[in-house]
């Protein structure tokens, strides 16, 4: 996967979040973003893996957001991997 890749499937995923009136208040609670973080940060590879982390977290949420947006949910996981702070560890 490329990363402008996974950063345009991650801003698929932030626009989807902001249209959500349920989750979009729990994502700034947890992230202690603000609307302008959104704003500002939106093309933040960093910012981006943030907001694939939060979804990431219930499956219920990826299935939504995939049906919402036609993203394939199975890419979510990787699209994250690509993006800073999503790198697997290997402690061996």
């Amino acid at each position: 996967m490329t990363r402008d890749f996974a950063e345009t499937y991650a801003l698929t995923i932030l626009t989807w979040l902001v249209g959500n009136e349920d989750l979009l208040p729990l994502f700034l609670g947890a992230t202690g973003a603000s609307g302008d973080d959104l704003r500002n940060n939106a093309k933040s590879p960093e910012f981006l893996g943030a907001v694939l982390d939060f979804v990431l977290m219930d499956d219920a949420w990826v299935t939504s957001a995939c049906d919402d947006t036609g993203l394939a949910p199975e890419l979510m996981s990787p699209a994250r991997q690509t993006l800073p702070g999503g790198e697997q560890i290997n402690w061996t």
